[in-house]
């Protein structure tokens, strides 16, 4: 059924894995869609797939979210047209694998300017109006990797990692104005993440891996239920445990041995 209210769900790197998935968990509920990526040909393909199934209505924004200066003419725009925000997903984001040594500083900085930097500002831009009328929800797309330094993604697991304690700090300033942010940590999914970061899938992988559905809908019910952080699947829990009750030097080469590294 269609959602009566005047809120949109907001979801970056709409245009594939998870964020596309998001886009139709949303749309099954009713609610109205910003869909923001670089690729205008398939958010184009993904709305028109929406419109039609669920009768939403749906905004499309190709937008190069590694340009600061590119999400503050978004946030204006959507100002402007006065799209009222309620719900911001914040999913767009950039891995790569391989020894940090290898990797020119670019393809670093890229990563940093995308996971990071853009995740920030959007974030500051959209918690403020939500502030404002004191009611809203972001998620955040960090990483079962955000909890320790993992050999071969150095830059993006100290990137997800950000992105959970920048999250953890947000959930309790905001959450007395009628804010509510979550950190959703997802490991190892089905969603063309391995191929755009050239990572190697081992057995153990494969055999862990998870479908974009299930991961997602377990995000937008931390979200809804107020939550700080949560992370999809038995497997995924327990190795987050393991990292809290073990040495460093022991849940980083069982990491590293799982990751094929």
């Amino acid at each position: 059924m269609k959602s009566n209210d005047n809120s949109w769900v907001l979801i970056t790197g709409a245009s594939s894995g998870f964020g596309e998935e998001f886009a139709r968990q949303y749309a099954a509920q009713g609610k109205s869609l910003v869909l923001v990526a670089r690729r205008l040909d398939k958010l184009e393909a993904l709305s028109a797939q929406l419109r039609e199934r669920f009768g939403i209505e749906i905004l499309v924004e190709q937008v190069d979210l590694s340009s600061v200066p590119a999400i503050i003419e978004l946030h204006k725009r959507l100002g402007q047209q006065g799209i009222v925000v309620d719900v911001l997903i914040n999913n767009a984001g950039h891995g790569l694998q391989g020894p940090f040594i290898d990797h020119a500083v670019d393809q670093s900085l890229a990563m940093i300017n995308l996971d990071i930097a853009s995740l920030t500002v959007m974030t500051r831009l959209f918690a403020q109006d939500m502030r404002i009328r004191r009611r809203g929800h972001i998620l955040q797309v960090a990483s079962l990797l955000s909890y320790q330094g993992v050999k071969h993604f150095a830059v993006y697991s100290a990137a997800k990692a950000y992105v959970l304690r920048f999250c953890e700090a947000l959930h309790q300033e905001l959450k007395a104005d009628g804010v509510v942010v979550t950190a959703l940590c997802p490991g190892m999914s089905d969603t063309g993440f391995a191929q755009s970061a050239s990572q190697k899938l081992t057995p153990v992988l494969r055999k862990v891996m998870m479908q974009p559905q299930p991961v997602v809908r377990a995000g937008i019910r931390a979200l809804q239920a107020g939550r700080m952080s949560v992370v999809p699947g038995f497997g995924n829990k327990a190795l987050t445990v393991l990292t809290w009750a073990t040495p460093r030097w022991l849940h980083q080469r069982l990491m590293a041995n799982v990751m094929g590294v």
